[in-house]
């Protein structure tokens, strides 16, 4: 018998093709283009604070201290992560519902002031970078006007522990936020850009948010911003120019201080000029390193899985219960609170 006839051999050029081809293919595709980009730069910052740290001779206790994967706050992140996944669907919802909501009602008050919106070509390429750049603007400050309530208003301070009780940093801590902390930001950060693409869309025909690559324009400004690395003991700096402008991973790590001193500071996403604008901002001392956490010995309230969902649900609970018990309306003001369950205190 013929072996050639059951045995299947793949055509040369073929498999050539094949080989030589998959290396490129992440480059044509935007999820995985971006997911290389973020490793690149967790690789790029790795390289540069090695550097400036006066290359030690262990890089990798550099990039990791020890201890930092053993520790329980490190695996409560990983299993925290792997739990989100089952929430991601539902985050989108709320922050369709609230952009298309606050968008429609910004071109419909539009309309009844000026009339209807007369459009006769398509927006130019200009236009189109104008819009993105808003639009990018719009969600950074947004995010910072609901950072900084998290941190004002005692019922969602609760919820946000769950982000600050993170004791060592390790990337995925970036996504360690309660489900419920993250779809009300979600809702929150649809309504400013929200009211922004509603004007953009009276004034201009269907404007579109320009991609790089494949890459949207909130990928930018993820890798912009490095998000994983500023969820990490890496202590980048863009240089005393960018940061002007940025907020460096150094910058966010402060905020992620227990030291009574960096409390309530550097709530920025992207750019630090939110900060600069309200007075928030605080930059690190030279050389100053920072550990994590809520301090006092909350911390370990929070470090299993369990805990992370159900602690922050039961500190609202008795919040809100002592209120009701003293005939006080919920306020946003800090002191409101009852003892002890006070958001931290700014310096």
């Amino acid at each position: 018998m013929d072996i050639t006839s059951t045995i299947h051999i793949p055509f040369p050029d073929a498999l050539w093709a094949r080989i030589t081809d998959t290396p490129f293919a992440v480059f044509t595709d935007p999820d995985r283009l971006g997911l290389l980009l973020v490793w690149v730069t967790v690789a790029f910052a790795a390289g540069v604070t090695w550097w400036q740290a006066g290359r030690p001779r262990n890089f990798l206790r550099h990039c990791l201290p020890p201890g930092t994967l053993s520790h329980p706050s490190a695996r409560a992140d990983v299993l925290f992560w792997l739990s989100r996944r089952v929430f991601m669907p539902l985050l989108v919802i709320p922050l369709g519902l609230s952009t298309v909501a606050a968008g429609y009602a910004a071109h419909s008050l539009l309309a009844l002031v000026f009339g209807p919106s007369h459009h006769t070509e398509p927006a130019s390429v200009p236009l189109l970078c104008a819009f993105t750049l808003s639009m990018v603007i719009a969600y950074d400050l947004s995010y910072y006007i609901y950072h900084y309530l998290c941190h004002r208003v005692p019922l969602l301070w609760e919820l946000h522990k769950v982000h600050h009780s993170a004791e060592v940093m390790v990337g995925v801590t970036k996504d360690r936020v309660h489900p419920l902390d993250e779809i009300l930001n979600r809702w929150w950060n649809g309504l400013i850009p929200g009211v922004t693409y509603g004007v953009w869309l009276f004034f201009a025909l269907d404007p579109v948010e320009l991609t790089v690559f494949g890459l949207s324009a909130y990928m930018l400004r993820a890798l912009l911003m490095m998000d994983v690395v500023r969820h990490t003991h890496l202590e980048m700096s863009y240089g005393p120019w960018l940061n002007r402008v940025f907020l460096c991973p150094y910058y966010h790590q402060l905020h992620h201080s227990n030291q009574p001193r960096h409390y309530n500071r550097n709530y920025g996403l992207l750019l630090s000029v939110w900060d600069r604008m309200f007075g928030t901002l605080a930059e690190p001392q030279p050389g100053e390193h920072f550990t994590f956490g809520l301090g006092g010995g909350e911390d370990a309230e929070y470090q299993s899985l369990a805990r992370l969902h159900v602690v922050p649900l039961q500190k609202m609970w008795r919040l809100s219960r002592d209120w009701l018990r003293d005939s006080s309306p919920i306020r946003t003001r800090r002191h409101s609170a009852p003892p002890g369950l006070l958001p931290r205190e700014q310096p």
